[in-house]
């Protein structure tokens, strides 16, 4: 099989959300031919890429972050069809009809394909004007009534960007595309593109699915849409939370909301297959268009060996320690844990909390240092001995701790105070570690840890406070819960699932888009037999004959 992966910010760059889930995917299923066709968000991050296995056969590349200005110009007749078109989409936008807005995605869509690119037009003066009259037409949302010049063109220079895989030549090229471990250049021989594919798999909704809903319109080919994380939730989130310092002003923050939904309802409607990583993702996915019959949740595969050490070590960690792992930023709410471990030291006074940063935002790491600082001064057991932090901030790979899994092994019990999370992985690596843990009630947080540890509301230190002193001072409980846990890991989240899952999936979607004749018994042969690729041998393929059809 065929199967074009799209990804944005991710694999097979080494650095983003998607790299390790992705690669293990890829390598999982070295029966199928995978094409990578990978957007990029900064010039850092197309500095370094993962190994790819062999049957990666196409790797094609574009930026989101540098300017895309094709020289391109266009005729009258080609700005009237561009005008037509680019109206359609605002009124979408401002005035949320989802109708309007995927007739003038794929009108562009369709003049990028016949004219070029699209980079011009949309930063032109009519552009500008077709969207200030959608802001002010009867029937636009109020805040985009009120936009200022300066945010028509702050919202035309992002939708510039947002909308650069519409003049992509992924589509119909012949061969052009890059050979892994070639360094670019020369094509490798395969033609189509995108449209050739036997599946296209976005690796997340938004920017990263549009050439895959591209090629589903115009080619027909099968779209299968995977989200961990919820693009569009994302994006509320990041661009359009309040207090940020570079917070867009209020008619831009309507407008880029409004085109993001628009998009993410779009997707959600059109694609043949959604597998969403944990039931708090379907439901946004729901929310938006998608329908029951085409959800499959497929929880994300982590390499349960990684743990096993851990996971079946009878040492149960420090009985007086309590761990912290994942990256330092304000969503992880370390302010809320501090204060809970204050409850905690008042009533156990040994108790220790290591805090392991995989990653960090520098100013919030400075913040919580100095809260802890406040809040614990060193203490000393005597007068000549040096006093000591009861919390400690600590990285993964030095000569204490070398791994991850040591990290969740350090303690008797993992926490997670998160105000925001959509599958936390952390837990999941603390469940394969045979940890019990205590968790905010945040995403998809029950889902994961169904029964097998302690949850508390978010927010509320003194209920984390109670729950951790409730493991520290129950051992035994602490034990089943974290034996209850790994059990519940190596049933749900390995890599082995993972892969089995999108298999039948890929399967599916090609078995149902395989042009059954009319009368035809579904299933009468096996997906297998229709599946093209380097596997298939001649030797016992059955030849076709009268009533048999060709199998490739």
């Amino acid at each position: 099989m065929r199967i074009g992966l799209l990804t944005e910010g991710g694999y097979p760059y080494a650095t983003g959300e998607s790299r390790t889930w992705c690669d293990r995917l890829v390598r999982g299923l070295p029966q199928h031919e995978f094409e990578l066709y990978a957007l990029s968000r900064s010039a850092e991050q197309e500095r370094e890429r993962l190994p790819l296995p062999a049957h990666v056969t196409r790797v094609r590349t574009a930026p989101l972050w540098a300017p895309a200005d094709d020289g391109r110009t266009y005729s009258r007749r080609e700005r009237r069809r561009f005008t037509d078109c680019f109206k359609e989409l605002v009124h979408g936008i401002c005035a949320a009809a989802p109708g309007p807005f995927a007739d003038g995605l794929y009108g562009l869509a369709e003049l990028a394909r016949d004219q070029g690119g699209l980079y011009a037009a949309l930063r032109s003066e009519s552009a500008v004007r077709a969207l200030e009259s959608a802001c002010r037409a009867p029937g636009a949302g109020r805040p985009v009534q009120t936009a200022h010049v300066a945010d028509l063109l702050d919202f035309v220079d992002a939708l510039e960007v947002m909308l650069r895989p519409l003049s992509l030549d992924w589509y119909e090229d012949e061969g052009a595309g890059e050979r892994p471990g070639t360094g670019g250049g020369r094509g490798d021989g395969l033609s189509g593109g995108l449209g050739a594919v036997d599946v296209c798999h976005a690796t997340a909704g938004g920017v990263a699915a549009l050439p895959g809903l591209l090629a589903k319109r115009f080619f027909g080919v099968p779209l299968l849409v995977t989200e961990y994380g919820v693009q569009l939730r994302a994006h509320y989130l990041t661009h359009l939370g309040p207090g940020r310092a570079d917070e867009p002003r209020p008619a831009v923050r309507a407008l880029l909301g409004a085109f993001h939904l628009r998009l993410a309802t779009e997707i959600y409607t059109r694609a043949d297959f959604l597998t969403p990583g944990n039931t708090h993702a379907r439901r946004w996915q729901e929310r938006c268009g998608a329908t029951r019959d085409r959800l499959r949740t497929v929880y994300p595969g982590m390499e349960a060996g990684r743990f096993a050490a851990v996971g079946e070590s009878a040492d149960g960690g420090d009985p007086d320690t309590l761990v912290w792992v994942g990256r330092l930023e304000p969503a992880k709410d370390l302010v809320a844990l501090l204060h809970a471990f204050a409850e905690v030291r008042r009533a156990a006074p040994r108790t220790r909390l290591r805090i392991f940063a995989t990653a960090a935002d520098p100013g919030y790491l400075a913040d919580c240092r100095s809260l802890a600082a406040q809040l614990f001064p060193d203490e000393a057991a005597d007068s000549v001995t040096a006093g000591e932090n009861p919390v400690t901030f600590e990285e993964i790979g030095g000569p204490e701790v070398p791994t991850t899994a040591e990290a969740y092994g350090a303690g008797r019990a993992v926490v997670l105070s998160s105000v925001i999370e959509g599958f936390p992985l952390t837990l999941a690596e603390a469940m394969f570690c045979g940890r019990a843990t205590v968790s905010t009630d945040v995403g998809a947080v029950r889902e994961v840890i169904g029964g097998t540890g302690l949850v508390v509301p978010p927010r509320n230190p003194r209920a984390l406070a109670e729950a951790c002193l409730s493991l520290l001072g129950d051992p035994e409980r602490a034990g089943r819960l974290g034996a209850a846990a790994r059990a519940r890991a190596l049933e749900l989240f390995t890599v082995e699932q993972n892969v089995t899952a999108f298999q039948e999936t890929y399967l599916r979607l090609l078995a149902r888009g395989s042009g059954r004749a009319a009368g035809a018994v579904p299933f009468a042969r096996p997906a297998e037999a229709r599946v093209p690729g380097h596997w298939t041998s001649p030797t016992w393929a059955p030849a076709p004959d009268a009533t048999t059809e060709a199998a490739v």
